[in-house]
Formats: structure tokens, sequence, C-alpha cells
């Protein structure tokens, strides 16, 4: 009877490795799903996408400060004196337009320091994009590494309580001692205490998952790597073009060289056009008038020396930012290109140590029954096999979520480099309906309200 327990534990321990890493039915969620839906319902997503719509806008601002102003007035006035009393009401109405004829440049450089801005604020976006990605990796890999757990707990309790169970007949027929069962008894109160843990754990990656996706996850298919045919070189070399932190920087960079030429020409003059017309209550006649202006700065106690220089100091600092940048994309990118390697080799040494485990435990109890071995022999070599197989099941995962991890580390963890089945967002797509800044009234400015509502529904 023993031989035989034996080798049903054996066999049943095998077959809930299998289960814990085989294949997910067909109807379960990817996670090209689980990023799909992600990034098609982030809070913080949209949030960005606002950020940068803000931004946009400022550019608009800026073009519009470049055209004429009209402005009309209109006034009421009485009068009362203690000698004629009261007077007639006297009312008038005018329209006033202005227009900046020359500011030495100030604001058309204005315009390119916003558009900067933009183009900044975009890599932001991607930025922002990579990390909600990543996060969602992360969960998804979360509630996998612990449902696998929670399985091999469970049937770390099963196995235990068989093995209980066959320890008390042994005993019941003088096989073995009352100390074999007192201690298959402790290790299954230990088996359940830590299910009892990893079923904890496995709820708090179900909170975070939810969190992360926007939705509670059902049955998760195995998790693909991520997809990368670069060497380290090369992605290394890719990465310091075209990573949206180094982008990024380096449009910051370029704003505030604008800045500095802004700042140092605030001591030029401003030619301005104004003019105006009016009428009174009556129209009985009305004014014109044509103003041509020019004034500027003499002095203004240092202040436009002072923001000069803080201009420099901010665009020193952006340099300074765009060094840092790149140091640390190459120093993640190393990291994160070890990271996935250092996983591969532990995967591949515990699939190596759950097979030496495996075959360790298969002998023993085969020793057992032949009562060659002790029950707390048997209980070693089980808890020694469990141990390889949670490990391995976590370097797998580990394995799994580094490769994405390079990814972000490269700046291509996007929707559209994954080709995720999503709308992909266009940056440009506002931009290019602001850019010029269109009245309210126009078609484009009617169109854009159109926008807004629909993204406010």
């Amino acid at each position: 009877m023993g031989r035989m327990m034996t080798g049903l534990l054996a066999r049943t321990g095998a077959a809930m490795l299998a289960l814990a890493l085989a294949v997910a039915p067909a109807a379960a969620e990817t996670l090209a799903d689980a990023m799909a839906f992600g990034y098609e319902n982030s809070g913080a997503l949209e949030q960005n996408r606002a950020l940068l719509r803000v931004a946009d806008e400022r550019v608009a601002s800026a073009v519009a400060g470049l055209r004429p102003i009209v402005n009309w007035a209109a006034q009421v006035q009485g009068r009362y004196n203690s000698v004629a009393g009261a007077q007639p009401l006297e009312a008038t109405l005018g329209l006033t337009a202005s227009v900046v004829l020359w500011d030495g440049g100030r604001g058309a450089l204005g315009v390119d320091i916003q558009r900067e801005a933009v183009l900044a604020t975009r890599q932001g976006l991607i930025q922002a994009e990579q990390q909600i990605l990543l996060r969602i990796v992360q969960a998804y890999a979360g509630v996998r590494r612990e449902q696998s757990f929670v399985d091999l707990r469970e049937n770390n309790v099963r196995l235990i309580t068989e093995q209980m169970r066959a320890a008390q007949d042994r005993f019941d027929v003088g096989e073995v001692t009352r100390t074999d069962v007192a201690q298959a008894e402790a290790r299954l109160a230990a088996a359940r205490s830590l299910l009892a843990a990893e079923q904890g754990n496995l709820a708090m990656a179900r909170a975070e998952y939810e969190a992360a996706v926007g939705r509670r996850p059902g049955s998760l298919a195995p998790m693909p790597a991520a997809p990368l045919r670069q060497s380290r070189d090369e992605a290394l070399a890719w990465a310091m073009r075209n990573h949206p932190a180094i982008l990024q920087a380096q449009h910051s960079v370029a704003a505030s060289e604008l800045a500095v030429e802004v700042a140092s020409r605030a001591n030029r003059p401003q030619v301005t056009l104004q003019g105006q017309i009016g009428t009174t209550w009556d129209f009985d006649g009305y004014s014109e008038s044509v103003t041509l202006g020019v004034g500027g700065p003499v002095y203004q106690g240092g202040l436009l020396a002072s923001k000069v220089r803080q201009a420099m100091a901010q665009r020193d600092a952006d340099r300074a930012a765009l060094l840092t940048a790149a140091q640390t994309v190459t120093q993640n990118v190393t990291n994160a290109w070890a990271r996935r390697d250092m996983a591969r080799a532990q995967a591949q040494a515990l699939e190596r140590q759950v097979q030496a485990a495996q075959s360790a435990f298969d002998g023993l109890n085969e020793e057992a029954a032949l009562g060659a071995r002790t029950t707390l022999d048997v209980l070693n070599a089980e808890q020694e096999l469990l141990d390889a197989r949670a490990n391995l099941i976590s370097a797998q995962v580990d394995e799994t979520v580094a490769s994405y991890g390079l990814l972000s580390a490269l700046g291509l963890l996007t929707a559209q480099n994954l080709g995720l089945n999503v709308q992909i967002y266009d940056p440009e797509a506002y931009y290019r309906m602001v850019e010029h800044a269109p009245a309210a009234l126009s078609e484009q400015g009617q169109a854009l309200d159109r926008v807004l509502r629909a993204i406010g529904e």
C-alpha cells in the first residue's frame, strides 16, 4: 500500500506542476487584451492627453498674440451740479483696433518656444503610456504568479494530507511511530498556513490588476515574451537616438535656448499701430483717430538683465538634464538587459533543479515504502520539490516581465510598437486644428467645440 500511495503522490505532484504552467483555454484573457483595455480606459493617459492639448493651445495663444486686437467699449455718463442741476445723459460707443508691427522678433520666438514645448509634452505622453503599459504587464504577471503559487500550495496540502493518512495507517499496523504521524500533522498545519498567505497575496494581486487595467481579472493566458531582435549595442544606440526621455530633454533645451534669445531682445523698442472710431448716443457725428506708437524700456531697475541671466541659468539646467537623461537611459537599458539575462539563466537552472528534486522525491518515496526512509525524509524531499517548482514559476514570470521592462527602457513599450488592437491616439490631430488659432465663430472653431464636447462626454 505504501508503494502505491507514494507513486500516486509523485504522479499527482507532477500533474499539478504541469497544470500550473499549462496553456490556458482559448477563451482566456491575453496580455494583449489587458494592455489594449487599459490603454483605451486609462484615466492617467486621458490626463496626459489633456495636458498635451493645453500645450497645443499655448501655441494658438502665442500665434494670436501676433494678430490685431479689436475691442469695443460703450459708456453712459450722467452729470449734476448745484447750479445747472441734472444734465442730459451722455452716451458714447467706440471701436478700437491695435496691432504690433514690430517687437524685435520676440512674438515669433514665443511661438517657436511653445512649439518646442508641444514636442516635449508629446514625448512625456509616450513615457506616461510606457509606465501604464508596464504596470499592466507587472499586474498581469503578478496574478499569474500568485495563482500558480496558490495551485502549488493547494496541491501541497492535498499531498501532505495523503501522507499524514498513510503515516496514520502505517502507525496503526505498527510500521512507524507516533512521531512520524506528528511530523506529518505539523507539516500539514504549516502547509495550510502558507496556503492562506498565498491566497491573500493572490487577492492583493487581483486588486492591483483591477487598478492597473480597469477591470477584474478572469482566466489569464500565459504571457509571451516581448519581441526584441536587436543586439544590446544596437538597442542601446537606438535608445540614445529615439528614447522619449532624451527627445523630451532635447526639446526642452531648444525651448530654453529660444527663451534666452527672447530675454536678450527685451530692450528692443516696440512699434504699434492703433486705430479708433467713436460716436455719441444720437450718432450726431463721429470721431476717428490713428496712432503709430514707438516705445521701449529705458530703466527697469535691473529687471531685464536679471531675466536674461535667469533664462541662461534655465538653459544650463536643461542641458544638464539632457546629459542626465542620456546617462539614465544608458543605465536603464544596461540594467534591464542584465535583469532579463539573469532571469533567463535562473529559469534554466531551476528547470534542472526541479528535475533533480523530482527524481530525489520519487526515490525517497520508493525507499520509504521499503522502510529505508522516514516520513520526515519524504516530507523534506516534498518541500524541496515544492520550493523548486515555485522558484521556477517565479523565475519564468520574472524573465517575461524583464523582457517588457527592457522594451520600456528602450522606449518601445507603446501600443503602436506592440501592435495592440486599439485606436492609436494621434497627438498631432488636435494640434493641427488649433495651430493657426481659429476664431470661435469660424468653421474650424466650431469643429473644435464639437471635439471638446465629445471628449468631455
